[in-house]
């Protein structure tokens, strides 16, 4: 027999330091009805506007280092232009980043288990220099199996 599975878990990250970081294993430590879905997806949303999600290389750090080291070449501060500067000259950049990158992103799930490829994970990217927790929602949907 199937079941369909609905879980919705609210996840507060600690503060990282600007840059972009793994969160693979705080998403799955804090998801422990993930082993419960037989197939189904998860769905991440960050609820900030200066941070972002991706997936990504997990591997070399030099690759989290090179992204943003790109993105700060690519979206500078204190360009004259900026209007938005009251809440500090990495605010208007940080919601630059955040929109390029998005706040969201879907994984599929099988056997309880996230799907990303052997050389993938879930990337915080922190746009601020003291951008403080960030509160993700967790919304986790499939079918789970269960024997009568």
């Amino acid at each position: 027999m199937i079941n369909n599975f609905w879980h919705s878990e609210k996840i507060t990250l600690p503060a990282f330091p600007r840059g972009f970081h793994l969160i693979t294993d705080n998403i799955i430590e804090a998801l422990p009805d993930l082993k419960r879905v037989e197939i189904g997806v998860l769905h991440l949303w960050l609820q900030h506007t200066s941070a972002s999600l991706t997936v990504n290389e997990n591997a070399d750090p030099t690759v989290r280092a090179d992204m943003e080291s790109f993105f700060n070449h690519t979206v500078k501060e204190n360009l004259s232009f900026y209007r938005h500067t009251y809440e500090g000259s990495d605010d208007m950049p940080a919601h630059l980043k955040s929109s390029i990158l998005g706040c969201q992103v879907t994984v599929p799930v099988e056997k309880g288990k996230l799907l990303l490829g052997t050389w993938q994970g879930i990337m915080l990217g922190e746009h601020r220099n003291h951008g403080g927790p960030r509160r993700i929602i967790a919304t986790l949907q499939g079918a789970e199996t269960s024997s009568i």
